[in-house]
């Protein structure tokens, strides 16, 4: 189920910002679902953790350098192509 903002009680606007650690916009929507974790082993928790530093060292070390307004502007088109109405904070 999706709440507006603007519709929430005073009590349910405080304990979700504290939840996502920020005040909402009027215009914002907030959902929430709760869901059971998927049962996985420590021991293949650890596997798969391995194989994504791996992969994450493997694609550090093939990028090229750009400067840090750059890496925004790359993640900012990246967000953007899949949600059109994405602002960045200021």
């Amino acid at each position: 189920m999706i709440h507006k903002a603007k519709d929430l009680s005073p009590d349910q606007r405080q304990v979700i910002e504290s939840l996502i650690g920020r005040s909402m916009l009027e215009d914002e929507a907030i959902s929430v679902r709760a869901f059971s974790p998927a049962a996985i082993s420590d021991e293949r928790r650890t596997e798969i953790v391995e194989e994504l530093k791996r992969y994450f060292a493997e694609v550090d070390a093939n990028r090229k350098s750009v400067s840090p307004g750059e890496a925004e502007d790359i993640l900012t088109e990246a967000i953007r192509s899949v949600r059109p109405g994405y602002r960045a904070r200021q």
